[in-house]
């Protein structure tokens, strides 16, 4: 198992973090997600099949927030 983090800008309430995990619960190599709204992260365990942590990014760009 590898884990990153994700700074995410543009998060505000509890739909907005559920939005951020689920669109990155959609990659099937990711196994957890965890997101904090006050420090603006995304912590994120995912399996050796994950080609790039810039597909978990454009997961988080795609449902409307920025990766910083």
């Amino acid at each position: 198992m590898n884990k990153t983090t994700i700074k995410v800008k543009g998060m505000s309430c509890n739909h907005c973090k559920m939005t951020v995990e689920k669109a990155l619960k959609e990659n099937k190599c990711v196994t957890e997600v965890s997101v904090d709204l006050e420090k603006g992260e995304a912590k994120v365990v995912y399996e050796d099949c994950l080609d790039s942590i810039d597909t978990l990014n454009k997961a988080v760009e795609d449902a409307g927030y920025k990766v910083v």
